[in-house]
């Protein structure tokens, strides 16, 4: 066993003591041991219950031989950090998270590792960790929350960002509005729609790295707590099979996630995180393999933020399982990868029944022909950028306009609420990425105003920046190269015609090469924003959006 090297012998006799002094017995000390990374804290919704996973999952691990020990990360709350200094805080902790399971399991070499998570930046960050230490591993997540009831209508976080604008203008009550905000998040679990966190615990599904079931099942339904009673028992198995984490995360593993991921229309935040996974288990994903996808993967499931389902009605319509059976019918996924039931995706899938219904359509009627995301490129993008196309107006797929250019959230914030952007603008926020942020904050602010304002027919918004997964409207991030480091974006100036073509996915500025060559010559790069502590560390390291924002 791997953990033989911190408890066998008589020169590990010290370490066996240590081990006894926290109450452990030498029957335990004898079996497996298996770490327990668990994510719990009082500020995350989706987080505060997952002591209770936890202890579902060590009950498993009890009752198939193994002995759990448990250990903590950190998670961040993106809505709580989100429009000030806090969101770029965010980013950053996925890279904290999977060191700080690195450490744990390389310093206590664990048999097998159970990643508990649930939101945002935690479950990629676990799973970069699990494809560093390439043991065998198992994800199990708190599950999402309901959705929220105000006035007889389903609603959710998005939402109550949404009704920002109408409140300022008096449209909204301030009784109404703190009512809303009562209503939209009923209890605990991540946020009812496909945003960030549920399209990375459905991705794991896919990948699979997590037990079916593991991205739609409700955070308060009992359910949840088997399967985390389960992921313990299973990762048991894969322990005896010595089934380590990369020979789950292969090539194709990450291509069914991809093409998941475009059924689903999930949150822009995946071009992020699935190539980050991919680079730390060794496998090259860029940008393009992602269009590649979206081209024949059609876009099947209209998800909230773009579409009025939500999770609980994706759980009961057959979850993940379903899409992927759907999928299966025109051979758009590799049935053939195995996953952490020890079975290929294709058996894990084979008695779920495909989309008959509008929560999974079948693909002889999707909602649109191509998958709910793609990337863009251009003189303005010359190493891509990403929209949720599924969320775009028809009429907004195309649009020229000129650029109002912003150097921060805030400053086009303003801008909306003052109503100085007009119909036909773009408004473009800078120096937002992952060195110029620095941390590439998500921003669901200005682009729930513009909906809120009723201009998402009529105004488009860049950065080089990320958007919220509850982001809707024509809304495209992640440009690269970032400003910071002397992408065209940081070379715009106001007034610039933007044109923006996402059928054909290119993102340009109308400039000759030779004239955003001149602007090249005489931009200079502005001063950090952050010049002490963890973010001034990582704009030195981290590399480009386009890869993933991954450390250099």
């Amino acid at each position: 066993m791997r953990s033989d090297v911190m408890k066998v012998g008589i020169e590990k006799g010290p370490h066996r003591s240590l081990w006894y002094a926290t109450g452990l017995s030498k029957r335990s000390l004898n079996k497996p041991i298996i770490g327990v990374a668990n994510s719990f804290n009082e500020i995350v919704p989706g987080h505060v219950e997952l002591n209770k996973i936890a202890t579902a999952v060590k009950r498993g691990i009890y009752m198939a031989g193994g002995t759990p020990v448990e250990f903590n990360t950190i998670a961040v709350d993106d809505g709580i950090a989100m429009n000030h200094l806090g969101m770029r805080y965010s980013l950053v902790s996925r890279e904290t998270i999977a060191d700080s399971v690195e450490i744990m399991a390389m310093a206590h070499p664990f048999d097998g590792l159970v990643l508990v998570s649930n939101c945002d930046k935690i479950t990629p960050g676990m799973l970069m960790a699990a494809a560093r230490l390439n043991i065998p591993a198992i994800l199990i997540t708190g599950g999402p929350m309901l959705a929220g009831y105000d006035r007889g209508e389903a609603i959710g976080l998005d939402d109550m960002f949404e009704r920002i604008a109408p409140a300022k203008s008096g449209k909204i009550s301030p009784d109404e509005y703190e009512e809303s905000c009562a209503a939209a998040c009923p209890g605990t679990g991540s946020c009812s729609g496909m945003f960030t966190a549920n399209s990375m615990n459905c991705v794991a599904e896919a990948l699979g790295i997590a037990l079916p079931g593991n991205g739609t099942i409700p955070a308060v339904f009992a359910d949840r707590i088997r399967l985390a009673e389960a992921a313990g028992i299973q990762i048991m198995e894969l322990v005896q099979k010595d089934i380590k984490t990369r020979d789950i995360l292969t090539r194709d593993a990450f291509i069914n996630a991809i093409a998941l991921d475009m059924a689903f229309g999930g949150s822009t935040n995946t071009s992020l995180h699935i190539p980050a996974i991919a680079h730390e288990a060794g496998i090259e994903l860029t940008l393009k393999d992602f269009n590649e996808v979206s081209d024949r993967t059609p876009h099947i499931c209209n998800m909230a933020p773009a579409g009025p389902f939500h999770m609980e009605d994706l759980d009961r319509a057959g979850g993940v399982p379903s899409i992927l059976k759907t999928l299966q019918g025109k051979n758009l996924i590799k049935a053939d990868t195995i996953t952490v039931t020890g079975k290929t995706l294709g058996e894990n899938i084979a008695k779920a029944k495909a989309g008959n219904s509008d929560v999974i359509r079948p693909l002889e009627k999707p909602y649109h022909e191509t998958g709910g995301l793609c990337c863009l490129f251009g003189n303005l993008a010359p190493d891509g950028s990403v929209v949720k196309a599924a969320a775009v107006l028809p009429e907004m797929l195309k649009h020229s306009g000129p650029a109002r250019i912003f150097g921060s959230e805030q400053e086009a914030v303003n801008a909306l609420l003052g109503h100085e952007i007009k119909e036909g603008d773009v408004v473009v926020i800078r120096y937002e990425g992952p060195k110029g942020g620095p941390g590439m904050p998500e921003m669901l602010t200005p682009t729930s105003v513009v909906k809120g304002m009723g201009l998402a027919s009529k105004v488009s918004l860049i950065t080089d920046g990320r958007f919220s997964g509850a982001t809707t409207g024509a809304s495209i991030g992640h440009i690269s190269p970032e400003a910071m480091e002397g992408g065209p974006i940081g070379l715009l100036e106001e007034g610039d015609i933007i044109e923006i073509d996402i059928p054909n996915r290119s993102l340009n500025v109308r400039l000759s090469d030779e004239e955003l060559q001149e602007r090249r010559n005489r931009w200079k790069q502005p001063e950090p924003k952050i010049k002490t502590g963890v973010m001034a560390r990582y704009a030195r390291g981290v590399s480009s959006a386009a890869n993933g924002a991954v450390f250099k």
